[in-house]
Parts: C-alpha cells; sequence; structure tokens
C-alpha cells in the first residue's frame, strides 16, 4: 500500500456523517474512495469485490456489528487495513477490535486533522489509534489481559525475532519482506506462528507486547 494509490471504503450506517468522510478524504491527494456501506455485511460484500487497501469501519451499526465484520474480513485473507472508526472509547470495545486484528482504531470525536494524519499513516501500512487508547492498551496488557503471553522471546526463531522487531517498529509485511529480502507469503507465515507462539492475536498486540518487554 501506498499513498500514491490508496484505495478507501467505508462503512458506517450514518448517512451523513459518511457521506462527509468520504468528502474529506476525497479530497486528499493521493487517497480514493471506491465505496460506501450502510451496513456490516455490506462493508464485507465490497471489501470481497472491491478490494481495498483501506477499510474505514464504525464499530457499532444499528442492524450489525462492525466488529464481527471485521472478523469475517479477516477469517477471508482480505488483503486490506481495517481502521476502526466510532464513537466508543471504552476498553472492552477498544480491546476486542485489536485482538479481532483491527489495523486501527480512531474515535469519531478527533479533529478531522487527525483523523486525515493516521489515515496517511495507515497508508504506509502503519497501525494506528487515537493516542489516549495506547496507554490503555499498554496497562491492559501489563496486567496480563486479555492474554498471557510468555514472558520472553526464547520460543521463537531467530528469524520470528527479527520480524516481531520490525512489527513493533510499524512496519508492514511489504516493508518487512523487503528489507530482509523475503516474499510477502513467508513474512505472513512468520507473523501467523509469532502469534500463535505468543498467544496474541493481531500484530497491534504483538508490538505492544515487543515494546513492553523490551
Amino acid at each position: 500500500m501506498n499513498t500514491e494509490s490508496c484505495r478507501v471504503l467505508l462503512v458506517d450506517d450514518h448517512p451523513l456523517f459518511r457521506c462527509g468522510v468520504a468528502q474529506l478524504i476525497a479530497a486528499q491527494e493521493g487517497f480514493e474512495v471506491v465505496g460506501e456501506a450502510a451496513s456490516a455485511e455490506e462493508g464485507v460484500q465490497l471489501a470481497s469485490s472491491l478490494k481495498p487497501d483501506l477499510v474505514l469501519m464504525d464499530l457499532n451499526m444499528k442492524e450489525s456489528s462492525g466488529l464481527s465484520a471485521l472478523k469475517q474480513i479477516k477469517d477471508s485473507g482480505i488483503e486490506t487495513q481495517v481502521i476502526m472508526l466510532t464513537v466508543s472509547d471504552a476498553e472492552q470495545d477498544f480491546i476486542r477490535a485489536v485482538r479481532a486484528g483491527a489495523e486501527g482504531y480512531l474515535l469519531k470525536g478527533s479533529e478531522p486533522e487527525e483523523i486525515l494524519d493516521k489515515l496517511r499513516l495507515a497508508a504506509r501500512g502503519e497501525t494506528v489509534f487515537t493516542e489516549p487508547l495506547m496507554s490503555m492498551l499498554l496497562d491492559t496488557m501489563r496486567d496480563g489481559t486479555p492474554a498471557a503471553p510468555p514472558t520472553d522471546e526464547e520460543c521463537l526463531t531467530a528469524r520470528e525475532r527479527q520480524i516481531l522487531r520490525l512489527i513493533a517498529a510499524g512496519k508492514s509485511n511489504k516493508h518487512i519482506a523487503r528489507e530482509l529480502d523475503i516474499s510477502d507469503g513467508t513474512v505472513k507465515v512468520h507473523v501467523k506462528n509469532l502469534l500463535r507462539k505468543l498467544n496474541l492475536q493481531s500484530r497491534l498486540e504483538a508490538a505492544v507486547w515487543a515494546l513492553t518487554t523490551a
């Protein structure tokens, strides 16, 4: 993914808000809104057919769950980053989204400039979140919940430890593959294995765990 051609899918059941965000993003150089969905189910269908670089999705919608849609998109293997854009700053919602594989979590109450800045980072393959939530995630993982990973990296191979450090540095799979001169597919296998060994569910959890145990 790169900032020259970041294709965005919006999933939100509020038409006015969705329209406003679409106009905001479309006005930015290097972004293209390729689709809009009014429900989680429609969002999953469009993600599958359009294969966007970025999905910006509400967490709680009237007749459907953004969390459920997130899990379906991740389970399907669609190559896209999913960023939750929601009003909820509840710890449970944030942690559940992270564990389900969200690459970002932004609050609707944020300033438009902040959201755009975060989307530019996401377009480069980085994980993004509204800053106060980082402390929440750090505290949760230090307390040993929601997962109880090993206390060190001894269970990981040398290559997995190398990739973990690059994930913690905010590198995407493509960047990691390029830096280590291996294929994207090989990186995905290593990431899957290290998450399993550390009893973690997402790259963001892995990044935070690596930072807290450094």
